[in-house]
């Protein structure tokens, strides 16, 4: 492996211009295939085998009408204090304003008057609401048809009215980079500059990145269309392609400074840089393009299409690292050396000071550092223990919005299940008296304990299939609405099925459990599947059990406390007001296995590029001990820039509007504070020293069997010491490179 890329690095340095020219190629032509293509994100969200999803399906079989999938919106009026909406002259403004939204835009099919539909007016008479239907989903509609539904509101607030409206008919898709993204990207620069010492040598990494990061969104935005791609994949995409493509260009750079420094020419620099820390780059992007395309397992389209768009994007940052990269420096030439490290040699080699005391201070006392780490990461995880998962909706938007502020006016006027009510799906094709079967379950339905209100049965046309919408007494996201469709599902469908008929519940809220349902079962088995790959492929590169096996356990300790700080954050509340969480609420329930699957694959990368150093030490004759603190000297400077600027671009997404966004990027952030600090730098070396020789122990059957990827580089000595740099490539790398 690592000759391989040594070669790939020295060819790529020579022909650095054919190498540029054929990336600004795929750039152009990603490009070309986002502007004409069809760009839009799908807003469909499907659980295949969850019986929500069944009955959604059997809707769209059985009741023709608009698609199941259009955007929707309520308009919510309230009169002013002491006024009822439904005096004469209310109802008039209010007939204007729903005249309007019908008018609004094109795309409407239906609106319903608040004064002829059944429980649309608020038992104090103040309150009222009119549904907006559309023909198209929301992801389908324009500035115009929300400026218009915005505008028919305004005619009622004109005529005194309080008017708010909720659904997602109202939302607008975030942004890929705002104003936060972008201070994100700029403290990422700030620490390049630190870390690699030059302007030019700061640029290279961020420039790469930019490439293929710009690769990765329009590939992903060119596909949207024709696979469905749901709106938050591009910006997952962005999110970890940025990430890794700076953090793996950086470790090259860095190697690449290193071996300038200590005398080596730039060809030969750019090739042992490329097999060192190219081969590990290439190790660390698959575990993460493992972890990620893992994601199937779940058996949730979004998820996996999510997961599959962001280890793309891991591969494009790879391969640019590896090719792209090299080239930039024969470019670059001796500008990437800083002014000190152009007039002397590497004053550093030895490792910084403060790294070189800290690594000495843990192996020392590797294990009272080791428990008082676990310890600490124990007490951070806590909160985790109490986790509840759910989706989003209108009530965890800013109170500020329309949309909570028209969540809140529901629950108000018609009690907190409103806005999350159940639709019960009679399937009773297979009955021998349909209509009587029907009529039996909504009896049953409405004589439940937490039932608020049960609407009556609503046949198709062909008579074998009714809806009943069921009005919970408690919220959507409540523990007593999830014991409300269990009762449904368990005890009213138990009943129906002795008359040969099916009950399905379904709906968001409905939907929102079994999604919680599917991702809480889900769990126990992606992580075997990554954690195993994973574990194998550590086995090939470090030739030992321990070392992977300790990877895995720190990681899970990362990942739970990064976990344990989402809770409190977002769940219970606590400093949520200094990061703009105005509504504590469930955890999204994607959140949690999209974190595990991303925060394996980011922690796997700080292992391998740490540990490869203290391997490499070994592997050139080095005591455990002194391995461990060559390694950690040589590596933890840059790990440490490596973490920073993850932190730094997944901190800048937590000032996302969206929710899941905010969440998914603080959780990024903690958690590659913890795992590189406190698992990578803290705990790794303490175990290491705690078991020396040990931690390199591998069966020698196996070793025999194992084929040897020499991600040390230890095969390069020959090859470098053979290879002659070329006469025509001059020091500064700017003669003739074809």
């Amino acid at each position: 492996m690592a000759t391989l890329l040594y070669r790939l690095g020295r060819w790529s340095f020579r022909r650095r211009w054919l190498v540029s020219f054929l990336w600004l190629v795929i750039l152009a032509i990603a490009g070309a295939g986002m502007l004409g293509g069809s760009s839009a994100a799908t807003s469909a969200f499907t659980v295949p085998g969850t019986e929500a999803q069944r009955a959604f399906d059997l809707l769209d079989e059985r009741f023709p009408g608009p698609a199941a999938d259009g955007a929707t919106a309520s308009v919510v009026f309230r009169a002013p204090e002491g006024d009822e909406i439904t005096s004469d002259g209310h109802r008039a403004a209010v007939g204007d304003v729903v005249a309007a939204l019908g008018e609004s835009s094109p795309r409407v099919a239906e609106v319903t008057d608040p004064f002829t539909t059944d429980g649309s007016v608020s038992g104090d008479g103040r309150t009222a609401y009119a549904r907006v239907s559309y023909a198209e989903p929301s992801n389908e509609l324009t500035d115009a048809d929300r400026e218009g539904l915005t505008e028919a509101m305004d005619l009622g607030r004109d005529a005194g009215f309080t008017v708010e409206g909720t659904g997602d008919a109202l939302s607008v898709e975030p942004e890929v980079l705002g104003p936060t993204e972008i201070v994100g990207v700029s403290v990422a620069a700030v620490v390049l500059l630190v870390a690699l010492g030059s302007l030019v040598a700061a640029g290279l990494p961020l420039l790469t990145a930019l490439v293929g990061v710009g690769i990765a969104f329009a590939g992903v935005a060119a596909l949207s269309g024709p696979l469905g791609l749901d709106s938050m994949t591009p910006i997952l995409a962005v999110m970890i392609g940025l990430a890794v493509g700076i953090d793996y260009a950086l470790f090259i750079v860095s190697r690449y400074k290193h071996e300038r420094a200590v005398g080596r020419a730039a060809y030969d620099a750019v090739g042992v840089a490329a097999g060192t820390a190219g081969s590990a780059v290439v190790f660390a992007g698959l575990t993460v393009v493992i972890a990620l395309g893992g994601l199937f397992v779940v058996n949730m389209p979004v998820l996996t299409k999510m997961g599959l768009a962001a280890a793309g994007a891991v591969v494009i940052a790879v391969g640019v690292g590896l090719t792209l990269l090299p080239a930039l420096l024969g470019f670059a030439g001796d500008r990437v050396l800083g002014r000190r490290e152009r007039r002397a040699g590497d004053s550093a080699a030895a490792g910084p000071r403060l790294a070189v005391r800290w690594a000495r201070f843990v192996t020392r006392r590797p294990l009272a550092v080791l428990l008082a780490a676990v310890a600490g990461l124990g007490v951070v995880a806590l909160p985790a223990t109490s986790l509840r998962l759910g989706l989003p909706d209108d009530g965890s938007q800013s109170t500020s919005s329309t949309q909570r502020q028209a969540y809140d006016m529901l629950a108000d006027s018609f009690g907190p299940g409103f806005n999350g009510p159940l639709l019960v799906v009679v399937d009773a094709a297979r009955a021998a008296e349909p209509e009587r079967v029907v009529e039996s379950v909504a009896d049953s339905l409405a004589g439940l304990d937490g039932v608020a209100a049960a609407s009556s049965a609503a046949l198709n046309p062909d008579g074998d299939t009714a809806t009943v919408t069921v009005i919970p007494d408690t919220g959507p996201t409540e523990a007593g609405t999830e014991d409300l469709v269990d009762q449904i599902r368990s005890g009213v469908a138990g009943e129906a099925a002795a008359a040969d008929a099916d009950v399905l519940v379904t709906g968001l809220t409905a939907l929102n459990i079994d999604v919680s349902q599917r991702m809480q079962g889900a769990l126990v088995p992606y992580m075997a599947l990554v954690i195993g790959l994973a574990f194998l492929l550590l086995i090939l590169v470090f030739r030992s059990i321990l070392v992977p096996l300790k990877a895995a356990l720190g990681f899970l300790l990362s990942v739970l406390a990064s976990l344990g700080v989402v809770v409190a954050v977002f769940q219970w509340g606590w400093a949520a007001g200094l990061l703009g969480v105005e509504q504590p609420g469930p955890i999204m329930s994607l959140m949690p296995i999209l974190l595990i699957g991303i925060v394996f694959g980011l922690a796997m990368d700080y292992e391998v590029f740490l540990v490869s150093r203290m391997r490499e030490a070994y592997v050139h004759g080095a005591s455990p001990r002194d391995a461990v603190e060559s390694g950690f000297a040589h590596g933890a400077g840059v790990v440490a820039a490596a973490a920073v600027i993850m932190i730094s671009v997944f901190s800048g997404f937590v000032g996302s509007p969206d929710t899941m966004i905010m969440m998914v990027g603080l959780g990024l952030a903690v958690a590659v504070l913890f795992d590189a600090f406190v698992v990578r730098m803290t705990i790794v070396p303490a175990v290491l020293a705690l078991l020396g020789e040990r931690a390199w122990w591998l069966p020698k059957r196996l070793d025999r069997v194992l084929p040897n990827v020499d991600i040390e580089g230890e095969g390069l000595s020959t090859t470098v010491s053979s290879a002659a740099e070329p006469a025509e490539e001059s020091q500064d790398g700017l003669s003739r490179s074809l």
